[in-house]
């Protein structure tokens, strides 16, 4: 939520007028949460400790991290047999700006060459995003897979993009298809990408060892932390 301290800036998403209606529109990440973390338990009971533990969905900096952003969908169905690809849907007709005609394209697996997902035998597949994005001057946009969904079949590569000053065409997602034997469709609106502000500025590290006060404060911080539930919370989460 924008405050007087932290005014609320704004990412601009264009699509061409012909899919305006049509297209799915990129959602607060706040706003696509997964069924399963919604319907998962706060608590669970831990056989190591003997009594019951918070589960990841009691923790802020998880939570935190899959609602930042936004999430960009999946535009039309998608069906996955047998390792391969098809869509029913027909995407309008193109006007006065051509755009990709398919929800998917390939990546040959030359691209890859020398990383961990080069293999001869598969292609990486490219998810298609009829948005363009532009966001405000000084600020880039890291985008990638999005945040801790392990559900999906796939694993969205990650990128950063000035998208203040490249905002006039659009952005496509390589990705790698890691569940092999997935069978089903990938429903419209399925997030494929999650989009980060960073702001463009430099920055360096430096490296120090406790001194007396900061060894005391830890330790004090840590004691609490074993003492108390919902420190994090309650105290530093902004």
């Amino acid at each position: 939520m924008a405050s007087p301290d932290h005014p609320a800036q704004t990412l601009t998403f264009r699509c061409p007028a012909e899919l305006e209606g049509w297209l799915p529109p990129p959602v607060p990440a706040a706003q696509g949460l997964p069924d399963w973390l919604k319907t998962m338990p706060q608590q669970a009971f831990s056989p190591m400790a003997g009594e019951d533990d918070d589960t990841v969905k009691r923790c802020p900096p998880f939570i935190d991290a899959m609602t930042t952003g936004f999430l960009i969908p999946l535009i039309c169905d998608l069906r996955v047999e047998n390792g391969e690809f098809s869509w029913d849907e027909e995407l309008p007709p193109g006007g006065a700006v051509g755009f990709a005609r398919s929800p998917i394209a390939f990546h040959d697996a030359a691209q890859v060459t020398g990383t961990p997902l080069a293999d001869d035998d598969r292609f990486l597949v490219k998810f298609h995003n009829l948005w363009t994005i532009q966001a405000p001057e000084g600020y880039a946009l890291m985008f990638t897979h999005p945040v801790n969904r392990f559900d999906l079949p796939f694993t969205t590569l990650s990128g950063l993009v000035d998208s203040d000053r490249y905002h006039e065409s659009w952005i496509h997602f390589p990705a790698h298809w890691h569940d092999e034997g997935f069978c089903g469709v990938l429903p419209k609106g399925t997030p494929i990408a999650q989009c980060f502000p960073v702001k463009r500025e430099t920055w360096t590290a430096r490296t120090e060892v406790f001194t007396d006060d900061d060894a005391q404060r830890a330790h004090g911080l840590m004691a609490t932390i074993a003492r108390e539930k919902g420190v994090y919370r309650r105290w530093f989460r902004a």
